[in-house]
């Protein structure tokens, strides 16, 4: 059913986990900063607006942004810090509406048609939720708002950075049919050779041919899909509050690492940061799963599930291990990843859990859930109830919400050649 008013938004943080770096360092205002990989194969996770005028953008191979800004500063990424910075723009986004749809960490969309009587309309909000978020956090967000979410995404985009697009009911078809078929969900470079083919370029070519023809060339589902996107035709409702079906970390190594002892130790960082994220995020996991990809990139991919849920880290890293153990490393590993899956939601309160120094009858029970059997078909794993591990593993969660994800590490999490600090490298 069309909307008649612009009540979609779509909020999108510019150059967020750069621009995170430059307000926390004021030392990095206004230079080039690549935050990603800093290894020989690492990628570019976000680049800020001064190291795109170089042509480094997200995606990009690490040694070729080197070789285009050769000054930029290189960081590491800080995912703990980006998270937190995250939920507090959440938070704003949620203090106009419930219901908010977070895409990732800087991006959502937001439906304000009820929120009119208390915060005003479309467009009034937008403004008010940049005014916030610069405000608040000293970062900037581009927002667009429009009555579909993909055209509301698609305003967000032609607005950055730091601006505000509406596009108003009636409009939409002048602002999408000029535009390149790029501009719409679900085309890549594939699809848009094929379009080609047909003489088609921008939205307004591919909304004059027959479905039937789209249908013929890219399919079946993809042909409609195209077809109404090309008329702004988005039915899909803002969704609060969506369940993750999965909490994982994974490592691209600056080398092909070729035995277990190697790979061990990088488990060690890996199941630390998932078990982390699983506590923050109130879930335990019954399935681990363990990412292998070799150096002719070949992935394969192992899991086991738990007789009893789990967010601790000394289970995620000792199954993963088994796991890893059964495959031959001897080629060479390029990238390796552990990932916590079939989340349960944890009924107790952080008060409930207990830490190092209470009872031993609090710590207990921490860190597990109910005994679900596993799917069919697959092993089960008997994990020891240790209630002083549940303890220690939430001790340094509350040393690092104190003092900052970097306040404890592993010993084991050695760094291998080519890796260097966070801090900033020329």
């Amino acid at each position: 059913m069309s909307r008649s008013e612009a009540s979609i938004l779509h909020v999108d943080l510019d150059a967020f986990y750069a621009s995170v770096e430059q307000h926390d360092d004021p030392t990095l205002a206004g230079r080039p900063v690549i935050v990603g990989g800093l290894g020989p194969r690492g990628v570019v996770a976000a680049a800020s607006y001064e190291a795109r005028t170089f042509g480094v953008y997200s995606a990009t191979p690490m040694v070729r942004a080197r070789r285009a800004c050769p000054d930029g500063v290189f960081l590491a990424p800080r995912f703990e810090r980006y998270r937190d910075v995250s939920s507090e723009i959440m938070a704003i986004m949620k203090s106009y509406t419930p219901l908010v749809e977070p895409i990732s960490l800087d991006e959502a969309f937001l439906d304000v048609e009820g929120a009119r009587r208390l915060h005003g309309d479309g467009p009034e909000i937008a403004a008010a939720v940049r005014a916030r978020v610069k405000a608040d956090t000293g970062l900037t967000a581009s927002v667009g708002v429009a009555t579909t979410k993909m055209l509301a995404k698609l305003a967000s985009d032609l607005s950055k950075p730091d601006g505000l697009l509406v596009v108003e009911p009636g409009t939409e078809l002048d602002l999408l049919h000029p535009l390149g078929v790029r501009h719409l969900w679900g085309i890549g470079p594939a699809t848009e050779r094929k379009l080609t083919a047909l003489g088609v370029s921008t939205v307004g070519e591919l909304a004059a041919l027959p479905e039937e023809t789209l249908v013929q060339v890219l399919g079946r589902a993809a042909g409609h899909h195209l077809h109404e996107l090309a008329w702004n035709r988005d039915e899909r409702a803002v969704v609060a509050d969506q369940e993750v079906k999965s909490i994982g970390h994974e490592e691209t190594f600056p080398v092909d690492l070729h035995d277990h002892a190697a790979l061990d130790h990088r488990l060690v960082g890996l199941a630390d940061g998932v078990a982390s994220r699983l506590r923050a995020a109130g879930v335990t996991a019954r399935t681990v799963q363990l990412k292998v990809r070799f150096g002719d990139f070949t992935t394969v991919t192992r899991s086991r599930t738990l007789p009893e849920p789990t967010d601790l880290a000394a289970d995620l890293r000792r199954v993963a291990g088994e796991l890893l153990h059964a495959l031959d490393v001897a080629p060479g590993v390029r990238l390796l990843g552990v990932s916590g899956q079939q989340l349960v939601r944890h009924p107790a309160t952080t008060a409930d859990q207990g830490t190092l120094f209470g009872e031993p009858g609090e710590a207990g029970q921490a860190g597990h859930a109910g005994q679900p059997s596993p799917p069919e078909g697959e092993t089960r794993q008997s994990l020891p109830d240790d209630g002083r591990q549940a303890a220690l593993e939430r001790s340094v969660d509350e040393v690092r919400a104190r003092f900052g994800p970097g306040a404890v590490g592993h010993g084991g999490a050695r760094s291998l050649p080519g890796e260097g600090p966070r801090r900033p490298t020329r």
